[in-house]
């Protein structure tokens, strides 16, 4: 089989037209929706592929890279993380050449005017607010992952980028299967000019659906011999699970502690992750990626195979690995592989099993990676972040649990996180089939699962709303008022443009209706809506009256009650209890429900009464006394107490009359009310012979003018929402005087270069000079607190800070966002998040030149996490230097980037092979 770069090289050989050249350099053949799609971009129009995980949209993506070289034009390919730039780089690299494609991804720069660049969609945004000039000349740009335009954090930078584009150049949108890809591509035609649609459902390897329970494993649908049959859950593992409950000890002490019945077979349990491998390896369902929605369990999950024995290379299989894995570390300082739990891990790896999640080195989840792609790893415990685009197909795909930790909650897994994950199993070219397995967990529900893998496709709903940076790049670049309406066009205004329309139409027809109710109800006397009005203000009036008058004489009763005291002789006015009866308990403790007295009656039963029993106040008629040893709970008790209340009470004729507040009393003394009635009175209409029959229509009319409103009022809120939104920024903008009128002033050119979360929180400690005099870990330590975020939080309580200037700063920061706070809520707007102190220790340590072991031993953080979040305060330093202009705090700025980077941060690793 030829390499890609041969295959390039028989293609500049010259054959044929673009897209059959293309196809020479793929060893397999195109489906019809990759046709499509190519032969769309061809003919110079925009693209958007929505197609399964796996399916091979990215060919498409690849056809625009071909023909930017085909045409000398330049072709961006961006992606939403960097790992996935590295991959992508390293892939293209290998087909066309180093001279022919570079890499931006703030952490790499290599060759960043090559004709065919990739890097992250943030680059590619700052690029196109800062006016670079390595756009001259961009005639494709192909956005990987589209829809992480969903993401509630990021997805902003997908919109801004599609909108801002110029309008030369061809837009290759690639997605996951939504639901709602025709509207989408609705609105990138809207923006983009002509695009064409291209939905794929259909997976390229078909998936099997299966459950393991204990050691063995089930369908999770029954086979019913139709393909077009309705799928229902497999009978048997049904009978399974619901039979565990039979046996299932009720201590719940652990999802693996289970009865045994007679037999001596546990009816179900959940396997270990050893017992997972080994079944996977004996059905052939290897190379497998395990998600488990945990970092450390994914870890453990690796410890755990290796005591078990677990064993899926060859010797010579575990050699190449060795091999490959010192080749990619050798520069990776000696002293740091310990701590970074080197010689663990490459046991794993040579076994044929790794973890892979966002806390790892980058340099080893890139090495797992790759030998997962040739085959020598078999098995990976994975977090959700590798479901992202990450090219690891798998023959199968194992989700251990149905719920995950989002960073606010454990939620269950939607059907589209379910179908993401479940996508990486079959490999096209490879496998037959797919394979998705579910594990059981005590209460999981078969029927769940298949409503999970049944549901193919889900919505995608625009996150996007302007932030501080946004509007004065924009309002710098093109105007306040143009700006708006570059907003406006953004997809989360036309997706609730496209809900408004529905309520429109709802309100257009109830106006016409209310005409048709207005000719019906039209008197010769006069204005009958004017009348009815007033009938209308003269029952709600009635309504407020004698709501106030029911509250008054609750009031009543409640005073009335809470006077009561043990012995008091009362008359119950209503209820099942009503007569006379003695106060045992007068029950004042009872809560929001008012008194709630207990008594005895005169037939000698016990009751406890509430407010339905007094619609009237209560007022004791006499006392008796009350036996001290009184047991309510004695019959002869009961009966010789009743009997003296009967002597004790006062006959029924000498009984006082309940008294009962007038009808209708408060009305007439209610002077707003005499006035509305005598308005109704001395008008014409008042006169009408058809006047009831005239307000029956104007009922009607009033009613559905009341439902008209409130649809209208929904109209409102949602039409403009996002150009409101950046009036409002624009507004505390301005109130800090980042912009004055249709310019940004030099304090807004400062904002316009920083990009990060609390934009504005460092845009003010750079005007308020925070940062002036501090050294490059005290400056470190402050960018810390911008950046970071804390993971959950759990993460809260004291952090540790360095002292003297850099807590002092810390503070400031910490000032500045809770004046920046009050401020938004003045104006109605919530951007900013409270600064993180979390890792300003680890900032401070690192800048000073404390080793990795050290570092990460004082501070609990994992190696991957660390590294990132250094990357993190690198960019930001490195924007804070660019935003401050000639001076010490620039030279301060560019001290602390080089600070920060050393050891394994400043290891700088693409993802290749070469490497």
């Amino acid at each position: 089989m030829s390499s890609p770069a041969e295959r390039y090289a028989r293609f500049q050989d010259g054959n044929g037209t673009s897209l059959q050249a293309f196809r020479q350099l793929y060893d397999f053949d195109f489906d019809p929706f990759q046709v499509t799609a190519c032969r769309a971009l061809e003919e110079g129009r925009g693209v958007l592929v929505a197609a399964p995980t796996g399916s091979g949209k990215t060919v498409v993506g690849e056809f625009a890279v071909h023909r930017a070289l085909e045409t000398g034009g330049k072709c961006f390919y961006t992606t939403p993380i960097k790992a996935l730039s590295n991959q992508k780089f390293a892939e293209l690299t290998q087909r066309y050449g180093s001279e022919q494609v570079g890499l931006l991804t703030g952490d790499n720069t290599i060759n960043g005017e090559a004709p065919v660049v990739v890097m992250t969609t943030e680059v590619l945004r700052n690029m196109l607010y800062a006016g670079s000039s390595t756009l001259r000349g961009l005639s494709y740009v192909v956005m990987d992952e589209v829809h992480y335009l969903a993401d509630p954090f990021r997805g902003a930078t997908w919109e801004e980028v599609i909108i801002h584009l110029p309008e030369s150049v061809q837009l290759v949108s690639l997605s996951a299967t939504v639901s709602n890809a025709e509207e989408f591509g609705e609105w990138l035609a809207t923006v983009r000019g002509h695009t064409e649609i291209v939905v794929e459902e259909r997976r390229p390897v078909p998936l099997f659906q299966h459950v393991m329970v204990g050691r063995r494993m089930y369908d999770l649908f029954a086979d019913t011999g139709r393909p077009d049959a309705p799928t229902k859950v497999n009978p048997e593992l049904a009978r399974i699970v619901r039979d565990h409950w039979r046996f299932a000890k009720r201590d719940d002490r652990g999802p693996r502690r289970t009865r045994q019945p007679r037999g001596g077979n546990r009816i179900a349990f959940t396997p270990s992750r050893a017992q997972v491998a080994e079944k996977l390896e004996a059905e052939g369902l290897l190379p497998a990626i395990v998600f488990i929605f945990s970092r450390q369990a994914c870890d453990a999950a690796v410890l755990q195979c290796m005591y078990a024995g677990i064993r899926l290379t060859r010797p010579d299989q575990a050699a190449e690995i060795r091999a490959y894995v010192e080749s990619r570390t050798a520069d990776l300082p000696a002293d740091d592989l310990a701590v970074l739990g080197y010689y663990e891990w490459l046991e794993g790896l040579e076994r044929g099993i790794a973890a892979h999640h966002a806390g790892m080195l980058p340099t080893f989840k890139e090495v797992v990676e790759v030998l997962f792609a040739r085959g020598l790893v078999k098995l990976v415990f994975a977090t959700e972040t590798l479901a992202l685009g990450i090219n690891m197909p798998a023959r199968s795909v194992v989700l251990e649990k149905l719920v995950k930790w989002n960073g606010q909650t454990h939620a269950d897994v939607t059907p589209g996180e379910y179908t993401q994950l479940t996508g990486r199993a079959g490999r096209r070219g490879i496998d037959v089939e797919g394979h998705g397995v579910v594990l059981w967990q005590p209460g999981l529900d078969p029927g769940s699962v298949a409503g999970l893998a049944s549901t193919r496709t889900y919505p995608l709903r625009s996150s996007f709303r302007p932030s501080y940076n946004m509007a004065v790049n924009l309002v710098r670049q093109v105007g306040r008022e143009r700006a708006r309406e570059l907003l406006e066009s953004s997809f989360a205004q036309f997706q609730a443009d496209r809900a408004v329309v529905g309520l429109v139409r709802q309100v257009r027809r109830s106006e016409e209706a209310l005409e048709g109710y207005r000719e019906a109800m039209q008197c010769h006397l006069g204005d009958f809506l004017e009348y009815a009005t007033i009938r209308r203000k003269i029952k709600e009036r009635e309504n407020q009256l004698s709501r106030r008058n029911r509250a008054d004489r609750r009031a009543e009763v409640v005073d009335s009650l809470g006077r009561l005291r043990p012995g008091d002789v009362i008359q119950v006015p209503a209820g099942r209890q009503a007569g006379i009866a003695v106060v045992l308990d007068p029950g004042h403790a009872a809560g929001g429900d008012g008194p709630r007295p207990t008594v005895l009656t005169e037939d000698h039963r016990v009751r406890r009464l509430s407010l339905v029993d007094f619609p009237l106040p209560v007022e004791a008629l006499t006392r008796m006394r009350l036996p001290r040893s009184f047991n309510p709970r004695n019959a002869q008790q009961r009966r010789d107490l009743a009997s003296t209340l009967r002597q004790k009470a006062p006959a029924p004729e000498q009984l006082p009359p309940m008294r009962r507040r007038r009808a209708g009393s408060p009305a007439e003394e209610d002077q707003t009310l005499q006035d509305l009635r005598a308005a109704m009175r001395a008008h014409p209409c008042h006169g009408c012979d058809e006047r009831e029959d005239h307000a029956r229509w104007s009922e009607r009319y009033l009613r559905l003018e009341r439902e008209t409103e409130g649809l209208q009022r929904r109209v409102d809120a949602r039409s403009n929402t996002i150009a409101r939104q950046f009036d409002r920024v624009c507004e505390v903008l301005d109130e800090l005087a980042y912009l004055k009128g249709d310019r940004t002033t030099e304090a807004g050119d400062r904002l316009s270069r920083i990009y990060t979360e609390l934009d504005l929180v460092a845009a003010e400690a750079l005007r308020q000079g925070t940062w002036d005099k501090l050294t490059p870990p005290e400056l470190a330590a402050s960018l810390s607190a911008l950046a970071y975020e804390s993971r959950t939080p759990d993460d809260v309580g004291p952090p540790k800070l360095p002292d003297g200037a850099a807590k002092e700063a810390l503070g400031s920061l910490v000032r500045i966002w809770g004046d920046l706070e009050a401020l938004e809520r003045d104006f109605h707007v919530d951007f900013l998040r409270e600064p993180d102190l979390g890792f300003a220790w680890a900032a401070y340590r690192w800048a000073s030149g404390m080793s990795l072991a050290n570092v990460l031993d004082e501070t609990g953080f994992a190696a991957g996490d660390f590294v990132r979040w250094i990357k993190q305060i690198l960019d930001l330093a490195d924007q804070v230097a660019d935003a401050a202009g000639a001076g010490p705090l620039r030279t301060t700025a560019r001290a602390t980037v080089e600070a920060l980077r050393r050891g394994v941060v400043a290891y700088a690793s693409v993802g290749s092979d070469a490497t």
